[in-house]
């Protein structure tokens, strides 16, 4: 009986070679990475979400719209042209959670700041067919009419400055709640799709 032929029919050893395979396969191709500077290290120019662009990723999340847009520009010339430079892991270094998404209900938002103004996406985000008559997106009126809350800002960045090393300083930590102040819903998300993309213009 081959070597094969004993594995195949030793279930036991087959599924504990099977793992040995798939975890070396996986730190060989996951380790690497922990060393590579362009997958550890932000770029240059990178600046942190501001206090308003930070509530707005989080209506952002809440809305779903990661759901039907992704923020991810794969390295390929159909990709490019669309939609601008594709993306580079520095530019996510102080971004949790990750919003790359897949699915593409609608199109990919990662390079969509500064192409519009911001009464652009204010009707937009009211009434999409108003901008896109062919679009199927669904409007957001409610965001105009409700208040920011900017009760939990200071502790999402102090948070963000542990788990991902984001640089908030103290006195941005402590002037948050005042940059809120007076601001709806409707403005931070605005806030937030501006600043998607922009900082690797900044380096370009």
């Amino acid at each position: 009986m081959s070597i094969q032929e004993k594995v195949e029919v030793n279930v036991g050893l087959l599924i504990v070679l099977t793992l040995v395979v798939v975890i070396w396969g996986g730190l060989a191709q996951i380790v690497p990475l922990f060393f590579q500077k362009s997958t550890t290290e932000p770029i240059e120019g990178l600046k942190p979400y501001s206090a308003l662009q930070l509530a707005g990723r989080d209506l952002y999340i809440r809305e779903g719209c990661v759901g039907c847009h992704s923020q991810m520009v794969r390295p390929f010339r159909a990709e490019t042209e669309r939609y601008g430079h594709y993306s580079v892991a520095g530019e996510f270094i102080y971004d949790r959670p990750f919003l790359w998404g897949s699915k593409r209900t609608g199109p990919d938002l990662h390079r969509v700041g500064g192409r519009y103004s911001d009464d652009w996406h204010r009707v937009h985000l009211i009434n999409p067919r108003d901008v896109v008559p062919e679009s199927i997106m669904p409007g957001y009126p409610w965001l105009q009419d409700n208040a920011l809350d900017n009760s939990m800002i200071q502790d999402k960045m102090q948070a963000l400055n542990v788990v991902s090393r984001t640089p908030y300083s103290e006195e941005q930590i402590a002037a948050a709640p005042a940059e809120l102040e007076g601001k709806n819903e409707m403005d931070a998300m605005i806030a937030y799709l501006q600043s998607l993309g922009t900082n690797l213009k900044i380096r370009r």
